[in-house]
């Protein structure tokens, strides 16, 4: 079976699987955005096929599935990893290598 969220992550440097009521995933997307990074979110309760892929983020080791944050195609982690790699000053240099950030 075709994993459905390999696409997704592979098109963008920044890809956040995400849920609009989730108070989480608002903070994550607020701070990336800060960083002026280019984001690509899938708000999987807006949109077609959110449940499959809620699924297939789960399959993946995403747990909770939301926030789901990928840089340059590899799977980052949810708010506590995000979180960890902006408090190491990790974050940003990640950012750049993956082309999402130009400063």
């Amino acid at each position: 079976m075709e994993d459905p969220v390999a696409r997704m992550i592979s098109e963008k440097p920044v890809v956040i699987f995400s849920k609009s009521s989730c108070c989480m995933c608002h903070t994550i997307k607020t701070l990336l955005c800060d960083f002026g990074a280019n984001l690509t979110v899938h708000e999987l309760d807006e949109i077609p096929r959110g449940r499959e892929l809620e699924q297939a983020l789960m399959r993946r080791g995403c747990s909770p599935a939301v926030p789901a944050v990928f840089i340059g195609g590899q799977l980052v982690g949810g708010t506590n990893e995000v979180m960890s790699l902006h408090l190491n000053r990790s974050l940003i240099p990640m950012l750049k290598r993956a082309g999402a950030i130009w400063v």
